[in-house]
């Protein structure tokens, strides 16, 4: 499964699927559910690329085409994926409004669930698409991350946009996250051993006199993160920035 999988399929066939039983076992015995977590559990260990609805079926000890009389193809599979691990955000559909502290604090705990979700299931980088899963769990999650914003002064579309804002800032820091991650896998240096190799190699070559603002501010900034980057800081200094600004638009009506 390479690339962005999710809303690939005939739109009216997954959600069909997305809202329908996953319990209700085929004459093998094989139910939704049990697809669906054999899929989850090989992307978790693997990556998404190592999925195939083959690899599934050989993790569940069955014929590939016994999925295919529950599960249309990969598409479809992969919006199923993503809809059940947006399950595991919330334990209930208030949890993020009763957050103390108001709505600010109720979307740094929102913005710090989905950071753990990418965490745990960096394979919904590749997933999550502009047309989303409108499955059970995913408008479940829509619901409790929208009602902190509720009543507080903002309109409906402005709701929408700053969550929007919320998620997309986590998922550009996620994303960069995964990718260090991938970089330390494939080189098997660490961000602290790649900055310590390539400060002094940088401080030769990058003319302080040419690159006066570059040359201080990135040195500033690599000591700081020991590193090309560091992703906690983004999300939250990103994150601040973004509810000061939702801050300064109810300020100024």
């Amino acid at each position: 499964m390479d690339g962005k999988k999710s809303s690939g399929g005939d739109p009216a066939r997954s959600l069909a699927l997305l809202w329908g039983s996953h319990t209700r076992a085929g004459r093998s015995g094989l139910t939704v559910r049990a697809i669906i977590e054999a899929a989850v559990g090989i992307a978790d260990a693997e990556g998404l690329d190592a999925l195939s609805m083959r690899r599934v079926a050989e993790r569940l000890g069955v014929g590939t085409m016994s999925l295919y009389t529950h599960v249309p193809g990969k598409a479809e599979l992969a919006d199923l994926m993503t809809d059940t691990v947006y399950g595991e955000l919330y334990g209930a559909v208030d949890e993020p409004s009763s957050q103390p502290g108001g709505w600010r604090e109720a979307m740094e705990f929102v913005a710090a669930r989905n950071w753990e979700l990418y965490r745990r299931h960096p394979w919904m980088l590749q997933t999550v698409t502009a047309r989303p899963v409108v499955g059970p769990n995913a408008s479940l999650k829509y619901e409790a991350e929208l009602r902190p914003l509720d009543g507080i002064g903002l309109s409906d579309v402005e709701m929408d946009s700053v969550l929007a804002l919320v998620l997309t800032h986590v998922e550009g820091a996620a994303r960069v996250r995964a990718s260090l991650a991938q970089v330390q896998r494939d080189t098997g240096m660490s961000e602290t051993e790649w900055w310590l190799a390539s400060a002094p190699v940088l401080d030769k070559v990058m003319d302080p006199s040419r690159f006066p603002v570059a040359s201080r501010v990135g040195t500033a900034a690599g000591e700081s993160h020991q590193g090309a980057a560091d992703p906690d800081h983004a999300l939250t200094f990103g994150l601040a920035r973004i509810l000061d600004g939702v801050e300064a638009l109810m300020a100024g009506r």
